[in-house]
């Protein structure tokens, strides 16, 4: 059992990078990928400013109102532009056109069709993966890996499960869940995505 998770993921990281590559010039799939949250909100200037050129911020700050939502996103912007980093935001592909986002984040059924944005389903069991491989989504955010307080008393899948989940996906995974860069290397998963795990390690 194990040999065949660990050849599956095998053969999805291979094609992940292949996929890479063939998306081109409209925009590389980073490594690292930090989440908004109302708990990491003051942090996020300083955060976005630590993060290494060229990674991704998916900004959700879902307990927001519309309007003071927006005024957040269009304060943090520049930061993102200025640290080259891929501006992804937690709605539909008319929004994120709207907002002047890269990319748009959410569940694999409202994955969009907006061939100049990067599309990023959210994928929780092997039934969600199914329904990102049909959407055509860039990339699939897989969670959550280990436990996490944005989700209390779910159980997490687990390195086992995440690998064979992956190996799924016909697109690109991303890590999501209790992730932190020494759980990236337990994990042996080099794109990962957090919300305490990036926002609080500001040494990195």
């Amino acid at each position: 059992m194990r040999s065949w998770i660990s050849s599956r993921a095998n053969a999805a990281f291979i094609t992940a990078m292949r996929y890479s590559v063939v998306m081109g010039q409209r925009q590389p799939l980073p490594d690292l990928w930090l989440l908004s949250d109302a708990r990491n909100d003051e942090l996020l200037p300083r955060a976005l400013r630590a993060l290494p050129r060229g990674s991704a911020f998916v900004f959700r700050h879902y307990h927001l109102d519309p309007r003071a939502r927006r005024a957040r996103w269009d304060e943090l912007l520049p930061l993102v532009r200025e640290g080259g980093h891929l501006a992804v935001l937690s709605g539909s592909d008319d929004e994120a056109l709207r907002w002047g986002a890269a990319g748009s984040y959410g569940p694999p059924e409202a994955v969009g069709e907006a061939p100049e944005l990067l599309r990023i389903a959210a994928a929780h069991d092997g039934h969600e993966i199914a329904h990102a491989n049909a959407s055509g989504a860039d990339a699939a955010m897989l969670s959550p890996v280990f436990e996490t307080r944005t989700h209390p008393g779910a159980v997490p899948l687990g390195p086992e499960k995440f690998h064979a989940l992956a190996a799924l996906a016909e697109m690109p995974v991303i890590a999501l869940g209790g992730m932190t860069f020494e759980r990236a290397k337990q994990l042996g998963w080099m794109r990962w995505a957090a919300i305490d795990g990036l926002a609080l390690k500001q040494d990195s």
